[in-house]
């Protein structure tokens, strides 16, 4: 079943606050909801559009639902500390448990940027933020294992359809979703074989005004400084990118057009289906990219060489995702120890 591409469309930037209250000259009567609308106000002005929706959403939805109608005196520690347990364990809008511990740092960084901010104007919190832990459980990184990526590679390399050169540029250079949605032309050096990665794809909520559709896409600079990356690109996909090599300079490489694009969604969606023709079980779009790290570290990468590639902040973050021993390995490793009769004189 082909599936429908997406013509761009051109966002407006113009995002609904909260109604506003006015501060209370009394500034230890102030309530936490009133503070939270000025710090969204203040926070709009220097932050991406998408950036603005999640805070939004996460103070919509979370924040000031439990937190709004205490007055930033009453903002103790022990308050924030029930708050942040009751997120964990039934944190869930749907009532069905908790949020993901992730999520729950997200929004207690939100508390304490609101926190500050009122600070900046002279309004005391009693709440020590230093004291509140959320202990982060380590996450088994999935990854396909030896036949499944033997299948899936020989399916991809049937043909040079665009969407499964998308793919494979995940696969074989571990770029995320939406930067090989948001992938143009100009994004290909050829004669130095680079691949420039200056923009991310995303579906975001729509804000604006009322009858309009509840979502968007949008193209945006990638999710952090390290993230715009130049990464060399293998001699075998090299041969495979010579197929976009007449496209205009703006065209999107899934499409091959300027006026249309293929959203993260669907591409995963497509992945999907590619899954299914191998008879494989599903598996999500960024476990290639855990894929390609996992089989980087096991062929030798240096871990900073690795972490620039794949467009981390630091190089601590691969070596927790990535590096972890087989019991082989360690098997190996330790019997190179030596025994005690070789020490005996």
């Amino acid at each position: 079943m082909k599936t429908k591409e997406k013509r761009i469309t051109t966002a407006s930037q113009q995002l609904p606050a909260f109604e506003t209250s006015r501060v209370p000259e009394h500034k230890a009567l102030v309530r936490f909801d009133v503070l939270t609308v000025q710090w969204l106000k203040n926070v709009k002005l220097r932050i991406k559009e998408s950036s603005y929706v999640k805070y939004y959403n996460m103070v919509q939805n979370h924040i000031v639902p439990e937190l709004g109608t205490y007055r930033m005196d009453e903002l103790t520690t022990e308050i924030v500390e029930q708050f942040v347990q009751k997120k964990l364990t039934s944190g869930k809008r749907d009532g069905r448990g908790g949020l993901s511990e992730k999520t729950v740092k997200d929004i207690l960084a939100i508390l304490k940027e609101i926190c500050l901010y009122a600070a900046g104007l002279d309004v005391e919190i009693p709440c020590r933020f230093e004291l509140i832990k959320i202990r982060r459980r380590d996450l088994e990184v999935q990854v396909l294992d030896g036949q499944n990526y033997k299948e899936l590679v020989r399916f991809l390399f049937h043909d040079h359809h665009p969407r499964k050169t998308g793919i494979l540029l995940s696969l074989y250079m571990g770029l995320r979703l939406g930067e090989v949605c948001a992938l143009k032309r100009q994004h290909i050096l050829y004669k130095e074989e680079i691949l420039c990665i200056r923009s991310t794809m995303q579906r975001i909520q729509n804000l604006e005004e009322e009858g309009k559709r509840r979502t968007k896409v949008i193209v945006t600079d990638p999710k952090s400084s390290s993230s715009v990356r130049d990464i060399p690109i293998p001699s075998f996909l090299m041969e495979r990118l010579e197929d976009f090599r007449r496209l205009p300079e703006d065209a999107y490489l899934l499409t091959g057009r300027t006026d249309r694009f293929i959203e993260p969604r669907t591409l995963e969606y497509t992945l999907k289906r590619y899954l299914q023709s191998c008879s494989m079980e599903y598996v999500n779009y960024h476990t290639l990219r855990h894929t390609f790290a996992t089989r980087c570290m096991e062929e030798g990468f240096d871990a900073k060489s690795l972490s620039e590639i794949l467009g981390h902040s630091n190089v601590n973050i691969t070596l927790n995702r990535y590096v972890h021993s087989s019991m082989e390995q360690k098997r190996k490793n330790m019997g190179r120890l030596l025994p005690y009769k070789e020490f005996a004189s």
